[in-house]
Protein backbone atom coordinates (compact mmCIF):
# COMPACT_ATOMS: atom_id res chain seq x y z
CA UNK A 1 0.00 0.00 0.00
CA UNK A 2 0.82 3.31 -1.18
CA UNK A 3 1.40 6.66 1.53
CA UNK A 4 -2.02 7.93 2.24
CA UNK A 5 -2.25 10.86 -0.26
CA UNK A 6 -3.97 14.18 0.88
CA UNK A 7 -5.94 16.43 -1.15
CA UNK A 8 -7.67 19.49 -0.74
CA UNK A 9 -11.41 17.96 -2.42
CA UNK A 10 -11.90 14.59 -3.34
CA UNK A 11 -14.77 14.49 -6.40
CA UNK A 12 -16.86 11.09 -6.98
CA UNK A 13 -18.80 11.27 -10.33
CA UNK A 14 -18.00 13.15 -13.26
CA UNK A 15 -20.98 14.56 -13.89
CA UNK A 16 -22.71 17.35 -12.35
CA UNK A 17 -20.21 17.20 -9.17
CA UNK A 18 -17.73 18.69 -11.82
CA UNK A 19 -19.25 22.16 -11.40
CA UNK A 20 -18.25 22.14 -8.55
CA UNK A 21 -14.54 20.97 -9.18
CA UNK A 22 -14.65 23.85 -11.62
CA UNK A 23 -15.65 26.81 -9.31
CA UNK A 24 -13.30 25.16 -6.44
CA UNK A 25 -10.50 25.52 -9.06
CA UNK A 26 -11.37 29.06 -9.90
CA UNK A 27 -11.31 30.23 -5.92
CA UNK A 28 -8.32 28.21 -5.13
CA UNK A 29 -6.10 27.69 -8.31
CA UNK A 30 -3.36 26.00 -6.35
CA UNK A 31 -5.88 23.16 -4.96
CA UNK A 32 -5.24 19.43 -5.32
CA UNK A 33 -8.43 17.53 -6.29
CA UNK A 34 -8.76 14.03 -6.85
CA UNK A 35 -11.70 12.71 -9.29
CA UNK A 36 -13.01 9.57 -9.76
CA UNK A 37 -15.08 7.92 -11.74
CA UNK A 38 -15.12 4.21 -12.71
CA UNK A 39 -17.53 4.74 -16.01
CA UNK A 40 -16.93 6.83 -18.82
CA UNK A 41 -16.26 10.51 -17.58
CA UNK A 42 -19.14 12.95 -18.26
CA UNK A 43 -21.81 11.24 -15.81
CA UNK A 44 -25.00 9.25 -16.52
CA UNK A 45 -26.70 12.17 -18.60
CA UNK A 46 -23.95 11.96 -21.13
CA UNK A 47 -23.33 8.64 -21.29
CA UNK A 48 -25.77 6.37 -20.89
CA UNK A 49 -29.30 8.69 -20.38
CA UNK A 50 -30.50 12.26 -21.44
CA UNK A 51 -28.19 12.80 -24.31
CA UNK A 52 -28.09 9.28 -26.32
CA UNK A 53 -31.67 8.86 -25.59
CA UNK A 54 -32.51 12.09 -27.22
CA UNK A 55 -30.45 11.19 -30.13
CA UNK A 56 -32.90 8.22 -30.44
CA UNK A 57 -36.27 9.93 -29.69
CA UNK A 58 -35.69 12.72 -31.58
CA UNK A 59 -35.67 10.81 -35.14
CA UNK A 60 -38.53 8.92 -34.07
CA UNK A 61 -40.48 11.85 -33.24
CA UNK A 62 -40.07 13.39 -36.86
CA UNK A 63 -41.13 10.37 -38.12
CA UNK A 64 -44.45 10.39 -36.41
CA UNK A 65 -44.78 13.57 -37.57
CA UNK A 66 -44.29 13.20 -40.89
CA UNK A 67 -46.96 10.39 -40.63
CA UNK A 68 -49.59 12.00 -39.08
CA UNK A 69 -48.90 15.29 -41.70
CA UNK A 70 -50.54 13.25 -44.54
CA UNK A 71 -53.78 14.32 -42.71
CA UNK A 72 -52.61 17.55 -43.67
CA UNK A 73 -51.72 16.96 -47.06
CA UNK A 74 -48.47 16.42 -46.91
CA UNK A 75 -47.53 13.29 -49.06
CA UNK A 76 -44.00 11.26 -48.13
CA UNK A 77 -43.85 7.71 -49.18
CA UNK A 78 -41.65 4.81 -47.68
CA UNK A 79 -40.62 6.65 -44.72
CA UNK A 80 -38.27 4.75 -42.39
CA UNK A 81 -35.74 5.19 -39.68
CA UNK A 82 -32.10 4.22 -40.52
CA UNK A 83 -31.46 2.79 -37.55
CA UNK A 84 -27.44 1.82 -38.06
CA UNK A 85 -26.91 5.62 -39.08
CA UNK A 86 -28.68 6.53 -36.06
CA UNK A 87 -26.78 4.71 -33.80
CA UNK A 88 -23.79 5.61 -35.68
CA UNK A 89 -24.12 9.40 -35.11
CA UNK A 90 -25.23 9.04 -30.73
CA UNK A 91 -22.04 6.42 -30.55
CA UNK A 92 -19.97 9.30 -32.64
CA UNK A 93 -21.61 11.89 -29.96
CA UNK A 94 -21.12 10.85 -26.95
CA UNK A 95 -17.73 9.33 -27.48
CA UNK A 96 -16.09 12.41 -29.14
CA UNK A 97 -17.65 14.08 -25.85
CA UNK A 98 -16.55 11.47 -23.42
CA UNK A 99 -12.86 11.57 -25.07
CA UNK A 100 -13.50 15.54 -25.18
CA UNK A 101 -13.77 15.26 -20.99
CA UNK A 102 -11.11 12.54 -20.24
CA UNK A 103 -8.51 14.24 -22.27
CA UNK A 104 -8.95 17.68 -20.09
CA UNK A 105 -9.33 15.59 -16.64
CA UNK A 106 -5.57 13.76 -17.93
CA UNK A 107 -4.41 17.38 -19.17
CA UNK A 108 -5.34 19.45 -15.97
CA UNK A 109 -2.13 20.02 -13.64
CA UNK A 110 -4.34 20.25 -10.44
CA UNK A 111 -6.35 17.06 -10.92
CA UNK A 112 -5.68 13.38 -10.37
CA UNK A 113 -7.82 11.64 -12.35
CA UNK A 114 -8.99 8.13 -10.77
CA UNK A 115 -11.17 6.71 -13.53
CA UNK A 116 -11.61 3.42 -11.18
CA UNK A 117 -13.85 2.46 -8.28
CA UNK A 118 -13.85 4.07 -4.97
CA UNK A 119 -14.36 2.71 -1.80
CA UNK A 120 -14.09 4.15 1.57
CA UNK A 121 -11.62 2.47 3.79
CA UNK A 122 -12.40 5.13 6.88
CA UNK A 123 -13.17 8.18 7.50
CA UNK A 124 -12.50 10.82 5.14
CA UNK A 125 -10.28 8.00 3.75
CA UNK A 126 -11.03 6.25 -0.10
CA UNK A 127 -9.06 3.21 -1.01
CA UNK A 128 -8.63 3.98 -5.00
CA UNK A 129 -6.71 0.80 -6.89
CA UNK A 130 -3.91 0.23 -4.76
CA UNK A 131 -3.69 4.03 -3.19
CA UNK A 132 -5.29 6.03 -0.43
CA UNK A 133 -6.40 8.79 -0.67
CA UNK A 134 -8.01 11.23 1.65
CA UNK A 135 -9.81 15.24 2.15
CA UNK A 136 -11.62 16.74 4.41
CA UNK A 137 -13.92 18.07 1.92
CA UNK A 138 -16.04 15.16 -0.66
CA UNK A 139 -18.58 15.43 -3.01
CA UNK A 140 -20.53 12.32 -3.46
CA UNK A 141 -22.30 12.71 -7.13
CA UNK A 142 -22.07 8.63 -7.32
CA UNK A 143 -25.25 8.42 -10.12
CA UNK A 144 -27.61 5.87 -10.01
CA UNK A 145 -27.76 1.82 -11.79
CA UNK A 146 -30.80 0.12 -13.70
CA UNK A 147 -33.06 -1.62 -10.90
CA UNK A 148 -33.18 -5.08 -11.77
CA UNK A 149 -36.92 -6.81 -10.40
CA UNK A 150 -37.21 -10.08 -9.19
CA UNK A 151 -38.11 -12.03 -12.11
CA UNK A 152 -37.87 -15.87 -12.38
CA UNK A 153 -35.15 -17.09 -14.04
CA UNK A 154 -34.01 -13.74 -14.98
CA UNK A 155 -30.24 -14.13 -14.60
CA UNK A 156 -29.85 -16.83 -17.00
CA UNK A 157 -31.53 -15.06 -19.61
CA UNK A 158 -29.66 -12.59 -21.81
CA UNK A 159 -31.25 -8.72 -21.43
CA UNK A 160 -30.52 -5.51 -21.72
CA UNK A 161 -31.40 -2.53 -19.24
CA UNK A 162 -30.90 1.19 -20.02
CA UNK A 163 -27.29 1.06 -19.79
CA UNK A 164 -26.78 -1.28 -22.23
CA UNK A 165 -29.30 -1.57 -24.85
CA UNK A 166 -27.12 1.10 -27.04
CA UNK A 167 -25.06 -1.31 -27.97
CA UNK A 168 -27.83 -2.61 -30.15
CA UNK A 169 -26.06 -3.17 -33.62
CA UNK A 170 -30.28 -3.82 -35.28
CA UNK A 171 -33.68 -3.54 -34.40
CA UNK A 172 -34.82 -6.54 -33.02
CA UNK A 173 -37.92 -7.82 -34.72
CA UNK A 174 -39.50 -8.27 -31.30
CA UNK A 175 -39.03 -6.26 -28.36
CA UNK A 176 -40.33 -6.88 -24.76
CA UNK A 177 -40.14 -4.32 -22.02
CA UNK A 178 -40.66 -5.02 -18.66
CA UNK A 179 -41.14 -1.49 -16.60
CA UNK A 180 -44.42 1.15 -17.88
CA UNK A 181 -42.26 4.49 -16.67
CA UNK A 182 -40.75 6.99 -18.32
CA UNK A 183 -37.65 4.77 -19.73
CA UNK A 184 -40.03 2.08 -21.23
CA UNK A 185 -42.30 4.59 -22.41
CA UNK A 186 -39.12 6.46 -24.36
CA UNK A 187 -37.61 3.36 -25.93
CA UNK A 188 -40.71 1.86 -26.98
CA UNK A 189 -41.70 5.09 -28.99
CA UNK A 190 -38.23 4.53 -30.21
CA UNK A 191 -38.06 0.65 -31.40
CA UNK A 192 -41.61 1.47 -32.96
CA UNK A 193 -40.92 4.35 -34.69
CA UNK A 194 -37.73 1.68 -35.99
CA UNK A 195 -39.87 -1.34 -36.94
CA UNK A 196 -40.10 -3.05 -33.94
CA UNK A 197 -43.29 -4.95 -32.59
CA UNK A 198 -42.69 -3.67 -29.01
CA UNK A 199 -44.96 -5.06 -25.70
CA UNK A 200 -44.56 -2.88 -22.90
CA UNK A 201 -45.62 -4.71 -19.44
CA UNK A 202 -45.98 -2.39 -16.63
CA UNK A 203 -47.35 -4.00 -13.32
CA UNK A 204 -48.93 -0.39 -12.07
CA UNK A 205 -52.41 -0.06 -13.41
CA UNK A 206 -51.76 2.71 -15.02
CA UNK A 207 -49.38 3.88 -18.04
CA UNK A 208 -46.45 6.55 -16.78
CA UNK A 209 -48.17 5.98 -13.42
CA UNK A 210 -46.70 9.22 -11.95
CA UNK A 211 -48.53 11.60 -14.35
CA UNK A 212 -51.94 12.80 -14.00
CA UNK A 213 -54.84 10.54 -14.80
CA UNK A 214 -55.97 11.67 -17.74
CA UNK A 215 -52.40 12.43 -19.20
CA UNK A 216 -51.83 9.22 -18.33
CA UNK A 217 -55.00 7.57 -20.27
CA UNK A 218 -53.97 9.77 -23.30
CA UNK A 219 -50.21 8.82 -23.40
CA UNK A 220 -51.63 5.01 -23.54
CA UNK A 221 -54.13 5.67 -26.11
CA UNK A 222 -51.62 7.10 -28.63
CA UNK A 223 -48.86 5.04 -27.67
CA UNK A 224 -50.75 2.04 -28.02
CA UNK A 225 -51.81 2.83 -31.66
CA UNK A 226 -48.13 1.19 -32.42
CA UNK A 227 -47.26 -1.03 -29.71
CA UNK A 228 -48.71 -3.10 -27.21
CA UNK A 229 -49.36 -1.41 -23.59
CA UNK A 230 -50.14 -3.91 -21.24
CA UNK A 231 -50.74 -2.21 -17.68
CA UNK A 232 -51.80 -4.04 -14.18
CA UNK A 233 -48.94 -6.65 -15.56
CA UNK A 234 -46.17 -8.62 -14.27
CA UNK A 235 -43.31 -10.41 -15.83
CA UNK A 236 -42.95 -13.28 -13.17
CA UNK A 237 -40.63 -15.59 -15.74
CA UNK A 238 -38.44 -15.44 -18.18
CA UNK A 239 -36.94 -18.36 -20.50
CA UNK A 240 -34.44 -18.97 -23.70
CA UNK A 241 -36.17 -20.87 -26.38
CA UNK A 242 -34.96 -22.33 -29.87
CA UNK A 243 -33.27 -19.63 -32.12
CA UNK A 244 -32.81 -17.43 -29.13
CA UNK A 245 -36.45 -16.24 -28.33
CA UNK A 246 -37.08 -15.08 -25.49
CA UNK A 247 -39.98 -16.04 -23.77
CA UNK A 248 -41.85 -14.25 -20.90
CA UNK A 249 -44.89 -15.35 -18.98
CA UNK A 250 -46.56 -12.34 -17.60
CA UNK A 251 -49.33 -12.51 -14.60
CA UNK A 252 -52.29 -10.31 -14.69
CA UNK A 253 -52.85 -8.40 -11.58
CA UNK A 254 -56.16 -8.87 -10.78
CA UNK A 255 -56.96 -12.07 -11.98
CA UNK A 256 -54.27 -13.78 -11.61
CA UNK A 257 -54.43 -15.20 -15.12
CA UNK A 258 -51.18 -15.59 -17.19
CA UNK A 259 -50.02 -15.43 -20.92
CA UNK A 260 -46.81 -15.51 -22.63
CA UNK A 261 -44.80 -12.60 -24.63
CA UNK A 262 -42.12 -14.14 -27.13
CA UNK A 263 -39.78 -11.30 -28.75
CA UNK A 264 -35.77 -11.55 -29.87
CA UNK A 265 -35.08 -9.03 -27.00
CA UNK A 266 -35.82 -7.79 -23.55
CA UNK A 267 -35.57 -4.51 -22.23
CA UNK A 268 -35.71 -4.38 -18.30
CA UNK A 269 -36.70 -1.07 -17.73
CA UNK A 270 -38.08 -0.64 -14.20
CA UNK A 271 -36.34 2.64 -12.78
CA UNK A 272 -32.67 3.24 -11.11
CA UNK A 273 -31.38 1.96 -7.82
CA UNK A 274 -28.68 3.19 -5.60
CA UNK A 275 -25.25 1.85 -6.48
CA UNK A 276 -23.56 3.51 -3.06
CA UNK A 277 -22.74 -0.47 -1.81
CA UNK A 278 -19.77 0.15 -4.05
CA UNK A 279 -18.46 3.05 -1.58
CA UNK A 280 -18.99 0.93 1.18
CA UNK A 281 -20.31 4.27 2.84
CA UNK A 282 -20.66 2.53 6.05
CA UNK A 283 -16.86 2.37 7.05
CA UNK A 284 -16.70 6.33 6.38
CA UNK A 285 -20.01 6.74 8.92
CA UNK A 286 -21.96 7.76 5.80
CA UNK A 287 -25.92 7.22 6.85
CA UNK A 288 -28.09 5.71 3.89
CA UNK A 289 -31.63 4.69 4.05
CA UNK A 290 -33.43 1.40 3.43
CA UNK A 291 -32.76 1.50 -0.57
CA UNK A 292 -29.10 2.45 -0.05
CA UNK A 293 -29.83 6.25 -1.10
CA UNK A 294 -27.09 8.75 0.76
CA UNK A 295 -28.69 11.00 3.01
CA UNK A 296 -28.49 14.36 3.42
CA UNK A 297 -30.09 17.57 5.06
CA UNK A 298 -31.43 20.23 3.66
CA UNK A 299 -27.89 21.58 2.84
CA UNK A 300 -26.96 18.50 0.67
CA UNK A 301 -24.54 17.65 3.45
CA UNK A 302 -24.20 14.19 4.49
CA UNK A 303 -24.29 13.23 8.65
CA UNK A 304 -20.58 13.57 8.03
CA UNK A 305 -19.28 17.03 7.99
CA UNK A 306 -17.61 18.11 4.84
CA UNK A 307 -18.96 15.33 2.46
CA UNK A 308 -21.96 16.40 0.58
CA UNK A 309 -24.09 14.39 -1.91
CA UNK A 310 -25.76 15.17 -5.09
CA UNK A 311 -27.61 14.26 -7.74
CA UNK A 312 -28.74 10.48 -8.51
CA UNK A 313 -26.83 9.89 -5.47
CA UNK A 314 -29.51 10.74 -2.62
CA UNK A 315 -32.35 9.07 -4.74
CA UNK A 316 -34.49 12.10 -4.47
CA UNK A 317 -35.37 13.88 -8.02
CA UNK A 318 -33.38 11.30 -10.59
CA UNK A 319 -33.14 14.54 -13.08
CA UNK A 320 -29.85 15.93 -14.59
CA UNK A 321 -31.22 19.78 -14.14
CA UNK A 322 -31.84 18.91 -10.36
CA UNK A 323 -28.53 17.33 -10.13
CA UNK A 324 -26.82 20.81 -11.86
CA UNK A 325 -29.38 22.60 -9.44
CA UNK A 326 -28.06 20.72 -6.32
CA UNK A 327 -24.71 21.30 -7.52
CA UNK A 328 -25.35 25.37 -7.35
CA UNK A 329 -26.27 24.78 -3.53
CA UNK A 330 -23.40 22.50 -2.94
CA UNK A 331 -21.00 25.21 -4.10
CA UNK A 332 -22.66 28.15 -1.52
CA UNK A 333 -22.80 25.92 0.95
CA UNK A 334 -19.70 23.55 0.84
CA UNK A 335 -17.10 26.20 -0.87
CA UNK A 336 -19.19 29.61 0.24
CA UNK A 337 -19.89 28.65 3.60
CA UNK A 338 -23.40 29.55 3.20
CA UNK A 339 -26.95 28.28 4.54
CA UNK A 340 -29.24 27.44 1.75
CA UNK A 341 -31.79 24.64 1.47
CA UNK A 342 -32.11 23.13 -1.49
CA UNK A 343 -35.97 23.79 -2.75
CA UNK A 344 -37.81 20.84 -4.70
CA UNK A 345 -40.96 22.84 -4.83
CA UNK A 346 -40.48 23.58 -8.85
CA UNK A 347 -38.95 20.50 -10.26
CA UNK A 348 -40.00 20.01 -14.04
CA UNK A 349 -39.61 16.98 -15.91
CA UNK A 350 -40.61 15.75 -19.51
CA UNK A 351 -41.26 12.55 -21.01
CA UNK A 352 -40.08 12.46 -24.95
CA UNK A 353 -42.66 10.31 -26.57
CA UNK A 354 -45.32 11.33 -29.43
CA UNK A 355 -47.20 12.92 -27.92
CA UNK A 356 -44.54 14.39 -25.27
CA UNK A 357 -45.60 15.03 -21.38
CA UNK A 358 -44.36 17.71 -19.38
CA UNK A 359 -45.23 18.44 -15.82
CA UNK A 360 -44.31 20.96 -12.91
CA UNK A 361 -45.44 21.19 -9.21
CA UNK A 362 -48.52 19.64 -7.50
CA UNK A 363 -50.63 16.92 -9.35
CA UNK A 364 -54.20 17.21 -9.01
CA UNK A 365 -55.06 14.63 -5.58
CA UNK A 366 -52.02 15.81 -3.72
CA UNK A 367 -53.37 19.98 -4.34
CA UNK A 368 -56.85 18.88 -2.78
CA UNK A 369 -55.07 16.97 -0.20
CA UNK A 370 -52.69 19.86 0.80
CA UNK A 371 -55.53 22.86 0.45
CA UNK A 372 -58.89 21.50 0.27
CA UNK A 373 -61.19 20.31 -2.62
CA UNK A 374 -62.79 23.74 -2.52
CA UNK A 375 -59.70 25.72 -2.68
CA UNK A 376 -58.71 24.48 -6.20
CA UNK A 377 -59.30 25.83 -9.28
CA UNK A 378 -58.41 24.14 -12.73
CA UNK A 379 -56.87 25.90 -15.83
CA UNK A 380 -57.76 23.36 -19.07
CA UNK A 381 -57.22 23.95 -22.77
CA UNK A 382 -57.11 21.66 -25.86
CA UNK A 383 -54.66 22.07 -28.89
CA UNK A 384 -56.99 21.99 -31.13
CA UNK A 385 -58.62 25.38 -29.65
CA UNK A 386 -55.53 27.36 -31.14
CA UNK A 387 -55.00 28.58 -34.38
CA UNK A 388 -51.76 26.82 -34.45
CA UNK A 389 -52.53 23.67 -32.71
CA UNK A 390 -55.77 23.20 -35.67
CA UNK A 391 -53.06 24.13 -38.27
CA UNK A 392 -50.89 21.12 -36.92
CA UNK A 393 -54.25 18.71 -36.79
CA UNK A 394 -53.75 18.04 -32.74
CA UNK A 395 -57.16 16.66 -31.66
CA UNK A 396 -56.94 15.51 -28.35
CA UNK A 397 -53.67 17.23 -26.65
CA UNK A 398 -54.03 19.59 -23.84
CA UNK A 399 -53.01 21.75 -21.15
CA UNK A 400 -53.81 21.22 -17.66
CA UNK A 401 -53.06 24.03 -14.49
CA UNK A 402 -53.67 23.08 -11.16
CA UNK A 403 -54.12 26.88 -8.74
CA UNK A 404 -55.50 27.81 -5.28
CA UNK A 405 -58.45 29.45 -5.88
CA UNK A 406 -57.43 32.40 -3.55
CA UNK A 407 -54.89 34.41 -5.40
CA UNK A 408 -54.79 31.73 -8.29
CA UNK A 409 -51.64 30.92 -7.44
CA UNK A 410 -50.14 28.11 -9.97
CA UNK A 411 -49.74 24.55 -7.96
CA UNK A 412 -48.69 22.67 -10.75
CA UNK A 413 -49.24 22.14 -14.60
CA UNK A 414 -49.39 19.06 -16.65
CA UNK A 415 -48.88 18.99 -20.55
CA UNK A 416 -49.22 16.17 -23.12
CA UNK A 417 -48.97 17.23 -26.87
CA UNK A 418 -46.61 18.81 -29.48
CA UNK A 419 -44.01 20.43 -27.38
CA UNK A 420 -45.02 19.76 -24.11
CA UNK A 421 -41.03 20.41 -22.44
CA UNK A 422 -40.94 23.82 -24.26
CA UNK A 423 -44.76 24.52 -23.32
CA UNK A 424 -44.10 23.83 -19.77
CA UNK A 425 -41.14 26.17 -19.52
CA UNK A 426 -43.43 29.43 -19.17
CA UNK A 427 -44.66 27.64 -15.79
CA UNK A 428 -41.90 26.55 -14.80
CA UNK A 429 -40.14 30.36 -14.62
CA UNK A 430 -43.62 31.81 -13.45
CA UNK A 431 -43.61 29.70 -10.39
CA UNK A 432 -40.26 29.88 -9.37
CA UNK A 433 -40.92 33.73 -8.43
CA UNK A 434 -43.31 35.25 -5.71
CA UNK A 435 -46.11 36.09 -7.91
CA UNK A 436 -46.47 32.31 -8.98
CA UNK A 437 -49.79 33.85 -9.91
CA UNK A 438 -52.04 32.22 -13.23
CA UNK A 439 -52.67 35.74 -13.64
CA UNK A 440 -49.35 36.44 -15.28
CA UNK A 441 -50.11 33.79 -17.94
CA UNK A 442 -53.34 34.76 -19.14
CA UNK A 443 -53.00 38.80 -18.99
CA UNK A 444 -49.73 38.12 -21.22
CA UNK A 445 -49.58 38.87 -24.72
CA UNK A 446 -48.78 36.08 -26.80
CA UNK A 447 -47.56 35.55 -30.22
CA UNK A 448 -50.23 34.77 -32.63
CA UNK A 449 -50.68 32.00 -33.88
CA UNK A 450 -48.00 30.25 -31.98
CA UNK A 451 -48.60 26.91 -30.15
CA UNK A 452 -47.90 29.11 -26.93
CA UNK A 453 -51.22 30.15 -27.23
CA UNK A 454 -52.56 27.03 -25.17
CA UNK A 455 -50.72 28.00 -22.22
CA UNK A 456 -52.34 31.46 -22.28
CA UNK A 457 -55.78 30.13 -22.59
CA UNK A 458 -55.67 27.50 -19.78
CA UNK A 459 -54.60 30.11 -17.49
CA UNK A 460 -58.04 31.70 -18.45
CA UNK A 461 -60.16 29.27 -19.00
CA UNK A 462 -60.68 28.07 -15.31
CA UNK A 463 -63.16 25.84 -13.23
CA UNK A 464 -63.72 24.99 -9.95
CA UNK A 465 -62.64 21.30 -9.45
CA UNK A 466 -66.21 19.96 -9.81
CA UNK A 467 -66.85 21.18 -12.30
CA UNK A 468 -63.26 20.01 -14.35
CA UNK A 469 -64.07 16.45 -13.11
CA UNK A 470 -67.85 16.71 -14.15
CA UNK A 471 -67.28 17.92 -17.45
CA UNK A 472 -64.36 15.17 -17.60
CA UNK A 473 -66.14 12.73 -16.67
CA UNK A 474 -68.84 13.02 -18.84
CA UNK A 475 -66.73 13.93 -21.92
CA UNK A 476 -67.04 17.49 -22.32
CA UNK A 477 -64.08 18.02 -22.39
Amino acid sequence: MWKTKKYDLIAIGTGSAMMVVQAYLEMKPRARIAVIDKDPPGGICLTKGCVPTKLLVYPAEVLRTVEAARALGVRCDNLRLDFKAIMQRVQASVESEISRIRAALEAAPNIDYYPTAAAFSGPYRLRVGEREIKSGLILLGTGSCPSTPAIENLAAVPYYTSDTILSLQAPPRRLTIVGGGYIAAEYGHFFAAAGTEVTIVGRNPRFLPEEEPEVSALAKTHMGRRMTILTGHSVVSVSREAGGVIRATIRRSDTGSTRTCCSEALLVATGRASNSAILDAAKAGIQTDAEGWIRTDAYLQTNQPGIWALGDATGRHLFKHVANYEAQIVYYNALRNQHIAADYQVVPHAVFTYPEVAAVGLKETEAVEAYGEDNIRIGFERYANTTKGEAMGVEDCFVKIVMASEGSRILGAHIIGPQASTLIQAVVNLMAFPTESAAALAQAMYTHPALSEVVGRAAMNTMPLTQYRRLWGDGAL
